[in-house]
């Protein structure tokens, strides 16, 4: 009897001791994926920041710098693939970058809306923050793999570039409110997948490379609200 005693609290004492390493390691889970969305919402935000300075420097520069901008901001993003396994400050640095070239090359687009239709940007600026935070906390609490989500919306989009070229030459009705609302539905798929993948994700190194992906939705998003909310009010 004493024997069986004894095997039967070895046993409880090795699922307990089983439990107590399984809990620590869900609490250093969880605890990293905290911190990872702290620094990622945080880079976001510093990312947002910079675009705007970087639309107010811009604001006087000539409207065909805006090109120029943008092909240094592309190349600070394929940078940050490269930079991103050796360099952290790097990373950061070619993100803040990014951020400020990318509002330089925006800069045009802006103050014109600006001028024009000041309200479309403020609609727009409230629709994007909604937008953003519904789907992006749908993605964020979700279950299921997106992954195939992902797959869609990228095909999806080179189809949308493909229809937004066409446009150019042909004069389609509605045709850019048909593409900017596609475009919502498009980036609605991103922004969910991106925030699983924040969830998910325990490299804390990767926080720079997620911030600018969400970047990057929020905007677009709010480019296609832009040009939603400044249609109807022409």
């Amino acid at each position: 009897m004493s024997r069986l005693r004894n095997r039967a609290l070895n046993r409880k004492e090795g699922f307990m001791g089983e439990s107590a390493v399984y809990t620590t390691l869900g609490e250093e889970a969880r605890d990293r994926t905290r911190t990872l969305f702290g620094q990622t919402m945080g880079y976001v935000a510093v990312t947002a920041g910079l675009f705007a300075a970087g639309a107010y420097l811009g604001r006087d520069l000539p409207y065909g710098l805006g090109f120029v901008w943008f092909i240094a901001a592309f190349a600070c993003l394929i940078g940050m693939n490269f930079a991103v396994r050796r360099s952290r400050q790097l990373t950061v640095a070619l993100l803040a970058a990014f951020g400020l070239l990318i509002g330089l090359a925006m800069a045009p687009v802006l103050l014109y809306y600006a001028d024009t239709n000041p309200q479309a940007l403020w609609t727009a600026g409230g629709a994007t923050a909604l937008f953003i935070a519904g789907f992006g906390a749908a993605g964020y609490a979700t279950r299921r793999d997106l992954s195939a989500i992902a797959r869609l919306c990228f095909w999806a989009l080179i189809a949308l570039i493909a229809f937004g070229i066409v446009m150019i030459f042909v004069n389609i009705p509605g045709g850019w409110l048909i593409y900017s609302v596609i475009g919502l539905v498009i980036f609605a798929g991103f922004t969910m997948v991106d925030f699983q993948r924040l969830r998910r994700s325990k490299d804390i190194s990767s926080a720079p490379l997620m911030a600018a992906s969400i970047f990057l939705d929020v905007l677009n998003v709010f480019l296609f609200f832009l040009r939603i909310f400044s249609s109807g009010n022409r």
